[in-house]
């Protein structure tokens, strides 16, 4: 008898180990019946038991999960039929080193076979100190100061509070309120949400329990040339520029800062926008005294063709946001980075220096451990003095593989561009994504996606992948070909 297991990228067999007793008669239906009763049974255990994102209880899962080895998943669905997909989504944007990645596990190994948590608060560890220090390392330059958190909705709260905090140790307790870009999302906890697009995201139900903040339209959509050239029309840049230089001088008495997802906004409908707007909202904050939150819990670590979008536009956050891929997905973990100005001006605030959070699992070192040898990967590097400047001159492994997805993406999804339900075809970095002139059948295309060899999570009108970096050629042309037939096979010419 044989179950399916992954190993080295292929799917192989594991033979049962021999019992000294025979096995009942019913053992004896076929190995496919087996796998049905299997997959059934974990998919009917599901479904009315767990909440599964953004669904309904009774929602269910599409599919049971039974292996993982590099690029791939092996999935089981109702009728017990076996799926090997690439994982178009690299779980959420985050498994950039694929699934049971053997530097990351011998890291969590390791660090278990000596403390797997212990409490923030008055301790310290080594996975934690040199996890900041490679962070510090490695972030934009005026970055000193890092504050580790649970996930990425937990270090925007952070960043916010921050925010607040600084404000008020400056002499500005009114400033209250945050300027952030129509389409954005920053995460599902409430100080988030308030940030988030407050019409066309997805928390509008609890409009009347957040914060009320101000939002300024989109900058103009933006395309990245194969050349890295940024084609955007220059006129209605100029004029959304203006426009923002006049909201925020009209409010800047009540704004503490002003957060953005640099680049490219994900959720809210995988935007890519002009970096010179980054620049803008640099010089609206400087001009008002206003802190610049950057979102890159989705777009750092290589993943739009820079090391942090914001590089794209030359410009130094006062506050940074990281998550998804620090632990090289897996586990949950994030950080807020600020600027030495911040973090001295509130420790000078009398009687309010203390940064007002404190999570139970904050620093935990398992998943520290795990972010140091992901941020190993990245960089090629080992202890964090290799980060420093007289490091060798040579290009870290992230810049090599995000290079080698952007051209796989751009030449396996260039067929889409000739199917007529196809809107747009856009390609940032390791980010591919392909928009319809009508809102994506989710269930069908999906279950065509897998059929044809890849999984991926489409919405609203969008057809994308996020993969691991380190897939091969042959996956990525796997994807858009997956992408370009399920398009066609749900949707129609």
């Amino acid at each position: 008898m044989r179950t399916g297991s992954i190993r080295g990228g292929r799917l192989r067999g594991r033979r049962r180990a021999r019992t000294s007793a025979a096995p009942p008669r019913s053992w004896h239906h076929g190995r496919a019946q087996r796998v049905k009763i299997l997959a059934e049974n974990l998919l009917d255990r599901d479904a009315g038991l767990l909440w599964h994102p953004y669904a309904p209880v009774d929602a269910g899962a599409l599919y049971a999960v039974k292996g993982a080895q590099g690029a791939e998943l092996l999935l089981h669905d109702r009728s017990g039929t076996e799926h090997r997909v690439v994982d178009g989504m690299a779980s959420w944007w985050s498994m950039v080193h694929g699934y049971r990645n053997p530097a990351l596990d011998a890291a969590a190994h390791a660090q278990i076979e000596k403390f797997s948590h212990v409490m923030f608060g008055g301790l310290t560890h080594e996975p934690a100190i040199e996890l900041a220090e490679r962070l510090v390392a490695i972030a934009p330059q005026n970055l000193r100061h890092v504050f580790l958190a649970d996930s990425g909705s937990i270090s925007v709260e952070v960043a916010l509070k921050l925010a607040l905090q600084y404000q008020e140790a400056c002499g500005a307790p009114g400033r209250q309120r945050f300027l952030a870009l129509r389409g954005g999302y920053h995460g599902d906890t409430f100080a988030a949400m308030s940030v988030c697009d407050p019409v066309d995201g997805m928390h509008s139900a609890f409009a009347p329990l957040c914060s009320e903040q101000l939002f300024l339209p989109r900058p103009p959509a933006a395309e990245h040339a194969a050349d890295g050239n940024w084609i955007y029309d220059q006129g209605e840049f100029d004029a959304w520029a203006s426009g923002a230089r006049g909201i925020a001088a009209a409010h800047a008495h009540e704004l503490a800062g002003i957060i953005v997802e640099p680049v490219l906004q994900g959720a809210g409908g995988m935007f890519i926008y002009p970096p010179q707007a980054i620049a803008v909202l640099r010089e609206i904050a400087d001009e008002h005294g206003l802190l610049l939150i950057a979102d890159e819990i989705a777009t750092g670590f290589g993943r739009t063709g820079r090391l942090f979008a914001v590089q794209h536009a030359q410009v130094e956050p006062d506050i940074m946001c990281v998550g998804k891929a620090l632990t090289g997905g897996y586990l949950s973990l994030a950080a807020m980075l600020c600027s030495a100005r911040v973090a001295q001006a509130l420790a000078a605030a009398h009687g309010a220096s203390a940064l007002l959070h404190g999570p139970t699992f904050m620093g935990n070192p398992l998943a520290c451990a795990i972010a140091i040898a992901s941020l190993d990967l990245l960089t090629g590097a080992g202890p964090a003095a290799d980060f420093g400047p007289g490091a060798p001159a040579r290009p870290a492994p992230w810049q090599s593989q995000v290079a080698r997805l952007e051209r796989g993406l751009r030449g396996s999804l260039a067929p889409a561009r000739t199917l007529p339900q196809v809107k747009a075809v856009r390609v940032l970095g390791g980010v591919g994504v392909i928009q319809l002139h009508q809102p994506v059948q989710v269930a069908a295309l999906t279950a065509a996606a897998v059929e044809c060899g890849a999984w991926v999570r489409p919405f609203r009108d969008l057809v994308y992948v996020m993969p691991p970096y380190m897939c091969t050629d042959g996956q990525l042309q796997q994807l858009g070909d997956a992408l370009c037939g399920a398009i066609e096979q749900v949707h129609g010419g």
